[in-house]
């Protein structure tokens, strides 16, 4: 029965890119096989085609999926995440797919906002918009007025879009499974890892309360930030299905004849969207991952205000040592150090060579490096550096993918307000600053006394391990330790011998 359900939704999507033309968007995808779409075009062929569609493949196949529903836009948005799956000019496509979606109707919203709020939608609202500002796959946002005068943005969950979900990424794991189990370079992929992403995503975003605790993290992490601010929380009015905003003024990133009619300094707005977004991924570890230009507004102070928390990534420390010196390694033209971060960090095999990697950094930087100072791109750097590095097994991360994306897109901004921008010199003071407070010997050294109090601590069970270890089986003369003999003695030389050696 489920393998019958699958087929049928297996058709509606061929019917929706039949009818979309996107089906010749899967032949430049490697891992699709050749005879995959032209049995699509066989059992669609009586489907007609829209009208006036545009000549991109990633467009159309863009356009296709926001026509599918809500999981098939949240597909289209993982993916351009993944020019390593689906190439870079797919995922190029993919990247304008905006969550424009019909609204629904004002009655489903008050019957949410009083099922999760209680009461009656007057009895916390003394206005509310029947209009939305914005429909999006997941939710809808609707202008409002507090009891108390405040006024505030609500977002509001659609209807049974938990089952709509549900559904479709049942298929969605379907195929990623038959992929893995058929094809090896599907397993290093790690395609199934692309469902689950998907997954985690749709649920945190499926829980308001969740968006609202992202940005209130966000919040406090930015706090103090010149020229970046978030929208208060109004926890009182908000649960699971219903997040209420202070309501923010501006002129959208977007629209650049207004924020230049407005007198706004429009290189410095890009160079802040730039170096905020490093320093949310470099000092914080966790960043605003959903930076499209409808999600940035710009306050008549030149104060720019982000919205929509849906998205956010997260980084360990392992992790953003690694972005921080892989970017100062290319700003530096040292490749060698780019390559052997590679492999201290477990991305690369150790049973690959590491000079021919080095060479294939080399190659792919220097023709970008080399290029006028104005063109140099740090995303599509990056971008080519995750392709690249396919012929070495280094098996996809999924979460420096989202960073790429990240970059690209905070990237694109700036090169919207300011042409001229360049990545690099905008980026270097971040990541220097970042460098010289976390990996200065001196930092490294003061790590090291900071952790001396926790290893005192489990010096005495560490001792106990080694001069009495688990045994697999019986000991028959166990080792016993008779009750006048002391370990301290011993203790204390290791521990003389550390403090002498950190001194």
């Amino acid at each position: 029965m489920r393998f019958l359900k699958h087929l049928i939704q297996l058709f509606l999507l061929a019917a929706g890119l039949r009818r979309y033309g996107a089906i010749r968007a899967l032949e430049s995808i490697a891992e699709v096989p050749n005879w995959a779409p032209r049995l699509l075009r066989v059992f669609t062929f009586y489907i007609p085609r829209k009208f006036k569609l545009p000549a991109s493949n990633g467009e159309r196949l863009a356009i296709a999926l926001a026509a599918m529903g809500p999981a098939y836009i949240k597909l289209g948005q993982t993916l351009a995440t993944r020019p390593d799956l689906v190439g870079r000019p797919l995922a190029a496509g993919l990247i304008t797919l905006q969550d424009k979606v019909a609204a629904f109707s004002f009655a489903q919203v008050r019957r949410t906002v009083e099922a999760e709020l209680g009461g009656t939608l007057e009895d916390h609202f003394s206005e509310f918009d029947e209009k939305p500002v914005a429909a999006a796959s997941i939710a809808q946002v609707h202008k409002a007025t507090t009891k108390n005068g405040t006024l505030v943005a609500v977002k509001v969950l659609r209807p049974n879009i938990e089952k709509r979900f549900t559904r479709d990424l049942a298929l969605f794991e379907w195929l990623a499974a038959l992929a893995e189990n058929h094809s090896n370079k599907a397993k290093r992929l790690r395609l199934g890892k692309i469902v689950e992403e998907i997954r985690e995503t749709v649920l945190q975003e499926m829980d308001l309360r969740l968006e609202a605790a992202a940005a209130a993290e966000l919040a406090d992490n930015m706090a103090g930030a010149p020229n970046y601010s978030l929208p208060a929380i109004l926890w009182d009015q908000t649960a699971q299905r219903v997040l209420t905003l202070e309501w923010c003024d501006g002129i959208r990133l977007s629209d650049k004849e207004a924020l230049e009619a407005a007198g706004h300094n429009l290189p410095a707005l890009g160079t802040t969207i730039v170096q905020t977004f490093l320093t949310q991924a470099l000092r914080d570890g966790y960043f605003h991952a959903d930076l499209h230009q409808g999600n940035l507004l710009v306050e008549h102070t030149g104060t720019i205000i982000a919205v929509d928390f849906g998205i956010m990534g997260r980084l360990t420390k392992l992790e953003r040592r690694f972005l921080a010196e892989i970017l100062y390694g290319f700003i530096k033209r040292d490749y060698r150090r780019v390559a052997e971060l590679h492999f201290d960090a477990g991305y690369v095999p150790q049973g690959e060579n590491l000079e021919d990697f080095t060479r294939a950094l080399k190659a792919i930087a220097d023709p970008i490096l080399d290029l006028p100072i104005e063109e140099i791109s740090a995303g599509k750097l990056l971008a080519q550096l995750f392709a690249t590095t396919e012929r070495f097994n280094m098996q996809t991360q999924p979460q420096l993918l989202l960073l790429q994306r990240t970059m690209v897109m905070a990237e694109g901004m700036a090169l919207h307000l300011n042409p001229q921008a360049n990545m690099w010199d905008i980026s270097e003071p971040v990541i220097e600053s970042w460098i010289r407070e976390n990996l200065s010997p001196e930092v490294r050294l003061a790590e090291l006394i900071n952790q001396i109090p926790r290893f005192i601590e489990r010096l005495p069970a560490l001792l106990d391990n080694i001069i009495n270890p688990p045994a697999p089986a019986p000991i028959p003369e166990p080792i016993i330790i008779k009750q006048g003999s002391s370990l301290w003695p011993f203790v204390l030389g290791l521990l003389v011998g550390a403090v002498a050696f950190i001194l």
